[in-house]
């Protein structure tokens, strides 16, 4: 004669236990995937990286010193953009001058490179969203400080808001970076920049120690 199973239901607290992970998941589960998926900063540059292709065409003014100034307008929403650029003065090659960059939109800051146009090394620090870092020392006039940039595709890495600031305020400026080959550092002189055009296209005021 075949045994009889008896079977065993899960005990009421078994019960409310499942039921309150199912209410956490469906309260919770969407912020959990939106967290994954939100874009780090790195992806943000890479997406932004067209503007930066797109207004390579345009022609330059002066925008004092040793600065040139770049303007164009996006043909599908019109907005206004700006493009700031200074070259190191201690390139070899005035052909391939390490550069800073920064870029502006409708009065605004949007992106800051600095482009070494040398092979940069490896990234060395996690940023806040787990995207590639590189630390660098910068050298504003007479301050020193280090700071995590973020490393694009190794090709760039992108400047922090309060550095671009402290850049346009100086009157020596130095960024102290990593290649295969060892630290290097390139020179650039940004007094003679015409703030005003740089405070109607970006926004932006000079910060200075």
């Amino acid at each position: 004669m075949p045994k009889t199973v008896k079977l065993k239901y899960p005990s009421t607290t078994f019960q409310a236990a499942c039921t309150c992970l199912v209410t956490l998941q469906m309260l919770f589960g969407p912020a959990v995937t939106l967290a994954q998926h939100r874009p780090s900063v790195h992806d943000r540059d890479m997406q932004e990286n067209d503007q930066r292709e797109d207004d390579r065409t345009d022609n330059g003014v002066s925008a004092g010193g040793k600065w040139m100034e770049y303007r164009a307008e996006d043909p599908m929403t019109a907005a206004k953009r700006a493009r700031f650029e200074l070259p190191a003065d201690n390139s070899e090659d005035s052909a391939d001058q390490a550069r800073v960059i920064f870029y502006c939109t409708d009065g605004k800051l949007k992106l800051a490179d600095f482009r070494p146009n040398v092979r940069l090394g490896r990234p060395d620090w996690p940023g806040f969203w787990g995207q590639p870092q590189m630390r660098v020392r910068v050298r504003a006039d007479d301050a020193h400080s280090d700071h995590g940039w973020n490393w694009v595709n190794g090709h760039f890495l992108a400047m922090d808001k309060g550095t671009t600031r402290e850049l346009i305020g100086a009157h020596l400026f130095r960024i102290e970076f990593q290649t295969p080959n060892g630290p290097r550092i390139a020179e650039f002189s940004p007094t003679g920049l015409d703030l005003n055009r740089v405070r109607n296209a970006c926004g932006l005021e000079p910060k200075r120690h």
